[in-house]
């Protein structure tokens, strides 16, 4: 049942498309997927997401949980019209390394979405200010598998301190939900015009908060999943009006149905689910031209770089390690990209980081114990291990973290894989095969 204020607003807007909007509403909303561009091997296949080259539109909703090319990265379940991100990076962010910010990453959708699209010398920096939220975030960025990623924690006016940072700003708004009422009942009665009002100030807050962060010329990319004139056109005008921008256009030919919104020299583009095939939707994309001092904060020596001897032992588990520099957190190993270190070492010291870049190995008596997130990175040489091919049974058994007993003369460690995708470790211990699968991640769905 949808609120009666709300129908009374979307009924001024659309006039005489309301009646086509509210169908729309009852209807099953697409499911969707987003591809890793890095990770071949998922059965997925379905109609592309005209916007988004690695989106697809499934025919039917599969029970994801008990796929275990999910678990190993192969794809993200995203919502369509949240995909139209794509488009503001292909047309407004060049083929060149850039720092990058998500700012209200969590559950992780945009921020893999970005790593995959930007120069993959980029750095992104991905941001969720509830813990919870922040852990699923990492989860999620470490199957995804892309070591050039920091996970932080923080609220956005402790980001805005790293005075021009990044050429490019998301910002993911928490919103009043409104496009997403067809996929959340609960978001519908939740609803009020008081809440809606209270969202735009919020929306705005944040914006002034992070703005500092944001170089001269860089791109800011704004969103939310609702329709409401307060949180989407009211908050473009506040922008024009408080800060120097300019609005950028978009060009539409992947995405017809898409509705471009004008609105005193501000630019959005708004998703209707009558007009595309998905959710409700907004986003604006603005060049900031104001001038950004860029101040670096004074940094302490968080990490060593890892002995030589250590470095060249775990050289032959990377793809290319000369473009990751492997760093030593007390017996903790972590790859890191080579040409910025000075910025992490800056977001590390300003920032409460829950990851950065990918962990590679724990030291343990001289003895070097592979990590989790090692083995899902698009930089493991699989060459270097011994490799167990799994079958959906005893991949599954794996994933909930079951006992495995696995057929090998050798003992040590060893990668496990379905369909050829990487998806942990195990420990062949001669009479027994230990399940080094992160308890906290396992499945618990039979």
């Amino acid at each position: 049942m949808l609120p009666v204020e709300f129908v009374q607003r979307m009924k001024s807007r659309l006039g005489d498309q309301y009646a086509l909007f509210e169908n729309a509403l009852t209807q099953a909303s697409p499911v969707s997927v987003r591809l890793n561009p890095r990770k071949q091997g998922s059965a997925i296949t379905g109609q592309p997401v005209g916007w988004a080259e690695m989106g697809r539109y499934l025919n039917e909703r599969p029970i994801f949980t008990l796929d275990p090319a999910l678990h190993a990265g192969a794809y993200y379940v995203q919502e369509a019209s949240s995909m139209f991100i794509e488009q503001a990076i292909r047309q407004h962010v060049p083929q060149t390394p850039v720092t990058a910010l998500d700012l209200c990453a969590a559950p992780g959708g945009k921020s893999t979405h970005l790593v995959s699209l930007l120069h993959p010398d980029s750095l992104l920096v991905s941001n969720e200010v509830i813990r919870s939220r922040a852990s699923i975030l990492a989860e999620n960025i470490a199957k995804w598998g892309y070591p050039n990623v920091v996970v932080t924690q923080n609220d956005p006016a402790e980001v805005g301190g790293l005075l021009g940072l990044f050429d490019v700003v998301v910002v993911d708004a928490p919103c009043s939900g409104e496009g997403l009422f067809r996929k959340d009942a609960e978001a519908a009665s939740e609803w009020s015009e008081a809440n809606v009002a209270l969202c735009a100030l919020r929306q705005r807050r944040i914006l002034a908060d992070v703005w500092p962060a944001l170089k001269t010329e860089g791109l800011l990319i704004y969103c939310t999943c609702t329709y409401s004139d307060e949180e989407n056109e009211q908050v473009l005008k506040w922008l024009r009006e408080e800060k120097e921008v300019e609005f950028c256009r978009i060009e539409l030919g992947a995405a017809p149905g898409v509705d471009e919104v004008l609105v005193d020299g501000a630019r959005g583009y708004r998703f209707y689910p009558h007009r595309v095939k998905g959710e409700g939707f907004f986003l604006s994309v603005m060049r900031k031209t104001s001038t950004q001092e860029k101040v670096y904060v004074r940094t302490r020596k968080s990490e060593t770089i890892a002995p030589a001897r250590i470095r060249s032992q775990i050289a032959n588990w990377m793809h290319n390690p000369e473009q990751l520099a492997i760093n030593q957190l007390q017996d903790l190993l972590i790859a890191v990209p080579a040409g910025w270190s000075t910025e992490v070492e800056q977001i590390i010291n300003h920032l409460h980081v829950v990851t950065r870049g990918t962990a590679l190995a724990t030291l343990k008596h001289e003895k070097l114990i592979p990590e989790h997130a090692w083995a899902l990175s698009t930089e493991l040489n699989q060459d270097a291990f011994e490799v167990i091919e799994l079958d959906e049974t005893a991949a599954l058994a794996y994933l909930r973290k079951d006992a495995l007993h696995v057929e090998s003369p050798t003992r040590g460690f060893a990668l496990v894989t379905y369909r050829q995708l990487p998806l942990g470790w195990i420990n062949r211990l001669g009479n027994r095969t230990n399940n080094l699968y992160p308890a906290n991640w396992r499945i618990r769905m039979k």
